[in-house]
């Protein structure tokens, strides 16, 4: 069985900030699962979106794929 074990020093100022990151990650994999959802949800039922809102919903959905994508972020791996 393979095993990680990540060990920070809680007495180093930059070991508590690596843990707290490492800590929340699965938190900021669900909010970004979340801003995605919501995203999709908007331009997909919302009826009572104008044109411009809908492209402005839509850009901001591609955009956020893009950003994910630059940092070989998968979301369906991380949230499995």
């Amino acid at each position: 069985m393979a095993k990680a074990i990540l060990e920070f020093d809680l007495s180093n100022p930059d070991d508590v900030n690596d843990y707290k990151r490492t800590n929340q990650a699965l938190d900021m994999a669900i909010a970004l699962w979340d801003i995605d959802q919501y995203l999709r949800a908007e331009t997909k039922y919302n009826e009572e979106l104008t044109q411009d809102a809908y492209d402005a919903l839509a850009t901001a959905r591609e955009k956020f794929y893009q950003i994910l994508n630059e940092y070989n972020i998968n979301m369906d791996k991380i949230l499995k």
